[in-house]
């Protein structure tokens, strides 16, 4: 069972690891801490974008030598294939780590896993460590591996304002954590020029909304893993159909007590998502909804 310090060091990791948000794609953004063989945190990286080294090559880099016969704790299983950069797994065993912490599986391990072949060496490791904390990060890249289409949000305000009514911080925020956002017919990354180049492109700009689905798996084959539509106009494109949109954002206007039904309509919850959080901003509030995905716990 992991210990109150390797629980703290993958809140850290997983802290960590939301630097790579709107950068990694179509890599996944993953934290790691390097405890040495007293209990002391003496390491931490994360991944920034493919074809960078990774979380742990980072994390084992601060730690140099203090690295060897301490833990890695890790947000996600490392790799154990060798492609644009070498394989974690490898990385760690060469560093003299004697225990990996890992929160969440790679679904797309090629072969057998970091986590087993880390075993087969020698290596206590630790699976599925506060795994429902890490998705609030790593949640829209394992979706869209899944779906094998992007992770999709749509942010509009409920007051028919579309994009205008959003503050503008709310639209930063979501649009820093997407790969792609789509707003008056207009594609650009989240990140203007965050992603690598060689590894990533922009989805052709013309009539996106015309056949949303298929942009989408164009999306997913440049590159993104979860892109932001803005706008209350994304519904007629939508068809009333939200089976293909995982998360919803939705800006009401803050309002005087006797006019709530026609600030928050009863039908603003779309069927089948879940509330999943409301903050309250200057002048209005914003509802987070989220659909479930089957097969990620």
């Amino acid at each position: 069972m992991a210990s109150e310090v390797e629980l703290a060091a993958m809140r850290q990791a997983i802290t960590l690891s939301s630097l790579g948000l709107g950068t990694t794609s179509p890599n996944p953004p993953v934290g790691c801490v390097i405890i040495d063989r007293h209990g002391t945190v003496v390491g931490a990286g994360f991944h920034r974008r493919k074809g960078e080294a990774h979380a742990e090559v980072h994390a084992l880099a601060a730690a140099g030598t203090a690295a060897r016969g301490g833990t890695a704790v890790v947000t996600l299983e490392p790799c154990n294939h060798v492609g644009v950069t070498p394989a974690c797994r490898q990385e760690l065993i060469d560093a003299g780590i004697t225990r990996v912490v890992i929160s969440v599986i790679d679904p797309t391990s090629r072969g057998d896993g970091g986590a087993a072949m880390l075993a087969a060496a020698g290596v206590e490791v630790e699976t599925d460590v506060l795994h429902e904390e890490t998705l609030a990060v790593l949640g829209p890249w394992l979706t869209a591996t899944l779906r094998r289409r992007p992770h999709l949000t749509w942010a509009y305000a409920s007051n028919g304002d579309g994009d205008q009514g959003l503050d503008e911080q709310l639209l930063l925020d979501l649009r820093y954590r997407a790969d792609l956002v789509v707003a008056n017919k207009v594609v650009e990354e989240g990140v203007v020029g965050g992603h690598a180049a060689e590894h990533f492109s922009l989805p052709g700009q013309a009539d996106a909304d015309a056949g949303l689905l298929h942009w989408l798996a164009d999306s997913y084959a440049a590159g993104a893993r979860s892109v932001l539509l803005v706008g209350s106009g994304h519904a007629e494109a939508l068809h009333g159909d939200l089976a293909i949109v995982d998360e919803v954002v939705v800006a009401v206007r803050r309002t005087d007590p006797s006019r709530a039904l026609a600030a928050v309509p009863p039908h603003l919850a779309p069927a089948g998502f879940r509330l999943v959080d409301v903050s309250a901003r200057s002048g209005f509030l914003a509802s987070r909804f989220r659909q479930p995905v089957r097969g990620q716990a």
